[in-house]
């Protein structure tokens, strides 16, 4: 009886190998098709993460490059040339290429903001210095280091140096603060260069002024324009 109770349960044992091994290749195959069906292509991944940006019927479609994280380097960046609608407004032009930084790249592994942060405004003084606002995920969800942090700052100011001319420097304030840092590295009390050709030429002047007016943050804060620190 113990015999063929042996004989019974290797019988059952070898028929389950075979199945699997009958089995498996063709779920493998399932499993790679159903991925290939969902998957996205390339331009539906851009346009979905770029759907935010709302651009005028009468934006033309330029090709722009956008600073993320170099895929052969993660201490550096690189380019990346893609097509987006943009106003000839600057202040409309910075607010698009910002809003596509922030929705990041096809590859989520290189971008270089928080995915949860957002753009809150965007002001154009006449002499080329800038306000961006950002919320204050930028500097929550931002890692702690200088690596991430001056990575996180190069990238905002080498796409709008590529795609905005009239930005020369650029101040961030967070949630219409200034912050002393990002994110307990980076400095934000100060301005960054933007336009690096006439700083080299000396072109550029970076002391602050002693205040930016802000329309939506004057109006939260009884009217109030954001104080500069000297």
């Amino acid at each position: 009886m113990s015999g063929n109770w042996r004989t019974w349960v290797l019988a059952a044992l070898g028929i389950a190998v075979v199945s699997a091994a009958i089995y498996f290749p063709v779920l493998r195959r399932r499993v790679k098709t159903a991925a290939k069906i969902s998957e996205p292509s390339e331009e539906q991944a851009r346009r979905e993460l770029t759907q935010a940006v709302t651009p005028s019927p009468s934006d033309p479609v330029v090709k722009v490059k956008m600073f993320w994280i170099s895929p052969e380097d993660e201490s550096a960046l690189a380019p990346i040339t893609i097509p987006l609608a943009l106003s000839k407004d600057p202040v409309l032009r910075a607010k698009q290429v910002l809003n596509t930084l922030l929705a990041g790249p096809v590859d989520s592994d290189l971008r270089t903001l928080p995915p949860d942060a957002a753009l809150l405004a965007f002001y154009l003084l006449p002499d080329g210095a800038a306000v961006a606002d950002f919320s204050e995920a930028l500097a929550t969800s931002s890692p702690s280091g200088i690596q991430s942090e001056q990575l996180a700052v190069d990238s905002i100011a080498r796409t709008l140096e590529a795609n905005v001319p009239r930005v020369k420097r650029l101040k961030i304030l967070i949630h219409g603060q200034e912050l002393d840092t990002l994110a307990g590295h980076v400095d934000l009390t100060q301005f960054f260069i933007v336009d690096t050709k006439a700083a080299q030429q000396g072109a550029i002047w970076l002391d602050m002024p002693v205040n930016i007016p802000v329309p939506h943050i004057a109006a939260a804060n009884d009217g109030a324009s954001v104080p500069a620190k000297r």
